[in-house]
């Protein structure tokens, strides 16, 4: 590597979230309680699908999935804020702050991985339910899975890789409470036209095409609807879909505020408050969206709550 693309800095400042000092405790202790929910929520949506041989199908095995990667992006960013929150400690060192951007970007590209995933998989079972068995079976599930990790383990490497080539001379207060890519870009004191070039191809590689294909299949979901005659089987048909496109329009409809409808360079408190709707509220709801609208998984866990215990003599 050549010398001017090393980096002088060795450690970033993450100037956090804009409130006062007086209100730190208070913020520490909810969103605290917030990440400890997300963690116990999602972990408990994972107990219940490996416990209950019911839920043992496609649907639930891209649920799992997701609720570990749920579990998984909040851990990136939450930990970090609350530890600087509490002891007042902004900085990060470079190494730190690169390899949170490098797991944040997977985390993200994983969930949208994911949800179309669940997305096509919703379109099978309702569009063509007599092939369900023989198209969604474990095979092509595990390879939707495993595709969705290698495409997102290639998009955060090469955002990473770019990164590293960067130079940061001066400024390094981070105006956010995570090494977000786009800030740190802002940063670096070299020519980041290559990296924008990047994170625009990979902007519409990892999202704008999985939200298209999410929408094509909810199309196709919404015409095989009207065509059912019963009322029952309408309200069977959006039951077994309700609760991923609940979580599909919170999730996207938060990224596409934030990205794709910047707020300008003077509104950046509005930029960090949709962050953190994406990064720690919608990781918190998606259990409660899973387990209050699905009537499976609200079965699983009255099992589990009446489940006897056996004490060993």
């Amino acid at each position: 590597m050549r010398p001017e693309n090393q980096s002088n800095t060795s450690e970033f400042l993450l100037l956090g979230l804009p409130i006062r000092p007086e209100q730190q405790g208070m913020f520490f202790t909810l969103f605290l309680g917030m990440y400890l929910t997300t963690v116990l929520g999602n972990l408990l949506i994972i107990l219940l699908i490996r416990l209950d041989s019911r839920l043992h199908t496609p649907m639930y095995f891209f649920l799992s999935h997701l609720a570990l990667t749920d579990v998984s992006f909040s851990s990136v960013t939450v930990p970090k804020m609350l530890i600087n929150m509490h002891f007042q400690d902004q900085s990060i060192p470079y190494t730190g702050c690169v390899t949170q951007m490098y797991f944040f970007i997977f985390f993200t590209d994983l969930d949208n991985f994911l949800l179309t995933s669940m997305a096509y998989d919703r379109y099978v079972a309702i569009c063509h339910p007599l092939h369900y068995t023989t198209i969604m079976r474990e095979g092509v599930c595990i390879l939707l899975v495993a595709v969705s990790w290698i495409l997102s383990c290639a998009n955060a490497l090469s955002h990473t890789l770019l990164l590293a080539q960067l130079s940061f001379c001066a400024d390094n207060a981070i105006p956010h409470f995570f090494c977000d890519l786009g800030v740190l870009l802002k940063l670096s004191c070299s020519d980041t036209s290559l990296n924008e070039l990047v994170i625009f191809t990979a902007g519409v590689a990892v999202i704008t095409i999985p939200l298209i294909c999410i929408l094509i299949s909810y199309g196709h979901i919404g015409a095989t609807i009207l065509k059912v005659p019963s009322t029952r089987g309408i309200c069977k048909a959006l039951s077994t879909c309700g609760s991923h496109l609940s979580v599909v329009s919170l999730y996207y409809g938060t990224i596409i505020g934030l990205y794709f409808f910047p707020s300008s360079s003077s509104s950046n408190d509005k930029n960090i408050i949709a962050s953190v709707m994406y990064t720690v509220v919608t990781p918190l709801l998606n259990p409660f969206i899973y387990s209050l609208r699905n009537r499976d998984m609200k079965v699983s866990l009255e099992k589990l709550l009446n489940r006897p215990i056996v004490l060993c003599q």
